[in-house]
């Protein structure tokens, strides 16, 4: 069951897959072997404004709800799943500035996006990886600027990005409470990137360290109050955890599709492995594990669009849809036999995208912990 969405979003969701077909999945397979960030592709990505889908309308875009979105970052991350990580994570480097921006830096950083710069978050360091109040990036006030140091690692996005969102400590006696949130242009003196990750999976995508060696950036370029960057930054990940669930659930769609396909032709015993039952139920609970999964994303985004509460239900999201997508990528690779561990054929490939799904955006450790202190409460 596909999701609902209006007959704009289907027109546009044709637009997506036709150009998927012609422009990603294919090429994508020897920009995976090479793990070079294949620029043309996203050239041709931006032209079509793909990396746009979550600017709010009053700044010039397209104005979509975000499930209609979702269907269309699911038929990227069919694809490839490198390729809508990338997509989505620049709607992430907005993310801290469409929460708590001023309405001049909401208009600054949409507009960036509309002409055609991606973005990047950076809130992880080399020692704060899920305890992301452990940073030691800093940001010292010096008359009308900031001037930060420190490193932020496994940054995607984080060499091709025109934008960064950062979190750096404005107090550090305060613990959570003396992080702030900042924006920074590229090419910022003292702003530079490292290490570039050489990735088991989603290996179309870039992720690097991002570099600050005495930044000095304006006053103007704090989002949010001081001391406020670790709830943004919070309420960022709130928000983006759903669409890596959504990611996720393409990558299963995709699995599940190559799975079928396969079960039809490959024939033993005298007939296709398919008309096996243990075969067909393996296909009945990919299934149910990703339509279960894709209406938890939908329904988490439903929470957002309508200002509900959805901090849960978008770790449930991510959680659920991230440990379907390593199921079914597992049980793809199990119906393909020898054949499904070798680079020819497709599966190992999304085996190998599934798997940082439960690792990024909180491992789903994290998640499981956001989702019982959300259902448990005080005591």
């Amino acid at each position: 069951m596909a999701y609902l969405i209006s007959n704009e979003a289907k027109d546009l969701l044709r637009d997506v897959h036709e150009f998927c077909e012609k422009e990603v999945k294919e090429q994508c397979k020897q920009y995976d072997r090479t793990g070079e960030w294949p620029k043309e592709i996203y050239k041709k990505a931006i032209d079509m404004q793909l990396h746009t889908l979550e600017v709010p309308k009053e700044y010039g875009g397209p104005g979509l709800d975000r499930v209609s979105v979702a269907a269309l970052m699911e038929e990227m991350a069919k694809a490839d799943a490198g390729f809508a990580t990338t997509i989505s994570a620049s709607g992430l480097g907005m993310k801290p500035v469409l929460i708590a921006g001023t309405e001049e830096q909401k208009k600054h950083v949409c507009q960036r996006v509309l002409n055609g710069g991606l973005g990047a978050f950076a809130l992880t360091e080399p020692g704060a990886g899920s305890d992301a109040s452990a940073g030691k990036t800093t940001a010292v006030k010096d008359g009308g600027s900031y001037i930060l140091n420190g490193r932020k690692c496994f940054i995607t996005n984080g060499g091709v990005a025109s934008f960064y969102c950062i979190t750096a400590m404005t107090d550090k006696s305060a613990g959570t409470k003396g992080i702030s949130m900042f924006y920074i242009e590229k090419g910022t003196p003292g702003l530079s990137t490292g290490h570039e990750e050489d990735k088991m999976g989603i290996r179309t995508s870039n992720t690097c360290d991002v570099v600050l060696e005495d930044c000095r950036i304006p006053v103007s370029n704090l989002i949010g109050e001081e001391g406020k960057g670790f709830k943004i930054a919070m309420k960022t990940l709130d928000q983006a955890r759903t669409w890596m669930g959504c990611v996720a659930t393409g990558i299963a769609q995709r699995c599940m599709e190559e799975a079928i396909a396969y079960g039809k032709q490959r024939i033993q015993f005298g007939k296709p492995i398919l008309k096996n039952e243990v075969m067909k139920f393996k296909v009945a609970d990919m299934e149910i594990g990703i339509e279960t999964a894709r209406q938890m994303v939908a329904h988490a985004l439903t929470l957002m669009d309508k200002d509900m509460p959805y901090s849960k239900e978008s770790a449930i999201a991510k959680c659920y849809a991230s440990d379907i997508a390593v199921k079914t990528a597992s049980e793809a690779v199990q119906m393909f036999g020898g054949y499904g561990y070798s680079r020819e054929y497709p599966v190992e490939k999304l085996l190998r995208d599934a798997k940082i799904f439960q690792i990024f955006e909180g491992t789903n450790e994290i998640q499981r912990i956001v989702i019982s202190n959300n259902t448990i409460g005080k005591f």
